[in-house]
Order: structure tokens, then sequence, then C-alpha cells
């Protein structure tokens, strides 16, 4: 379902479509958990981490999906990568991350680490640099919601919502309720 608006918004964008709507996102989901327990052969060493910000929702929310499917929780974690990335002008040193920040022990677990939008694999790369802090997982695996094409590093969700094409005019907005008051996935244009 595509609905295109003209309205100009503070940002300097304006929408173009809606690419998703809650339904659909959450349908998106519940396959994306399926997907991720039958890759792993079940939750056995099974283990989430959501990238800041919106990874995180996805995250607990797949972590709920995948409790009702295999009727066993599996650990849900958090985080935080902003002193790793490479692109932001105010890096200092690399922080020490707390083992508080992911919540549980990623050694020896597959590792699934959800983000809403795969662009450029920046985000992708100081995740991984972030998560080794912790420790050494025996897998890790990308699970995004979006997949926008445009990659700037070797980086390939092995879990993937929806690929959609965009031009590097184009920005997808993930809105969740959790943040954001909203569901849905929107197209913008600068």
């Amino acid at each position: 379902m595509i609905n295109a608006k003209s309205t100009p918004r503070k940002t300097g964008l304006r929408q173009k479509a809606q690419l998703m709507s809650a339904s659909e996102i959450e349908r998106t989901l519940v396959r994306l958990a399926y997907e991720i327990v039958e890759k792993n052969g079940g939750i056995d060493s099974l283990g989430l981490v959501g990238i800041r910000r919106r990874g995180v929702p996805i995250a607990e929310r797949l972590g709920k999906i995948i409790t009702r499917i295999e009727n066993a929780e599996v650990p849900v974690g958090t985080l935080d990568i902003t002193f790793y990335r490479d692109d932001l002008s105010t890096l200092g040193p690399k922080p020490v991350v707390q083992d508080k920040e992911i919540g549980f022990s990623i050694e020896d677990k597959n590792i699934v680490l959800v983000d809403d939008v795969l662009f450029t694999g920046r985000t992708t790369r100081a995740a991984l640099d972030a998560l080794f802090s912790h420790g050494r997982p025996r897998r890790v695996q990308l699970c995004v919601l979006i997949d926008r094409g445009h990659r700037e590093l070797p980086v390939e969700a092995s879990f993937v919502g929806r690929n959609i094409q965009t031009t590097m005019n184009e920005v997808i907005e993930v809105k969740l309720t959790e943040i954001d008051d909203a569901e849905k996935v929107l197209l913008m244009e600068r």
C-alpha cells in the first residue's frame, strides 16, 4: 500500500510513499522470527542484540515472537554504537563498554544483531566492533527490517524484512510506537 504525500517537513524531507503499515511490519517480524529460529536450529545458544535506537524495539519484538513460537525465552540485549562510528567528527578514544549494556553473556552464542535499516554498512561495522568488546560469540548474523542498498562496506544481512531500492536522494524512515508514537515505514525524498 503506497500513499504519496507532498507535505514538506522541518527536516527538509517530504514523504514520497508509505512502504509498510503497522500490520505489514508485524507480519514481517513474525516471518523474520520464524526464519531466525529455523536458520539457527532452534533457540539454544541464541541471543538477540538490538542496535540503539530503533533496532532495540525490533529486537524486543522479535524476542517476544520467538518466545511464543518456542515456548522459551531468548535473551535480548541492547548495543549503543555511538562511540564506535567512524563517520562522526567528534570521535574520541573508544569507550570501555560495560557488560550490563547487552545484559547477557555473548560468549559462544549465536548472536543476531538487529537494526531497522541497512544502508552503507557503517552502522553494522561499528556494531561489530562494539559487540566484540563484550566477548567472542560463536556466530554473528544481521537482521534488518529494511535493506535499501548503496553499501560502502562488504556487509550483507542474513535476515531481511524487505529490500527497497532507493536513490541517494531518498531516505527510509522507520517509525515505531515505542519511540515515535507511530507505526509505519516511509520513503522520504530530499
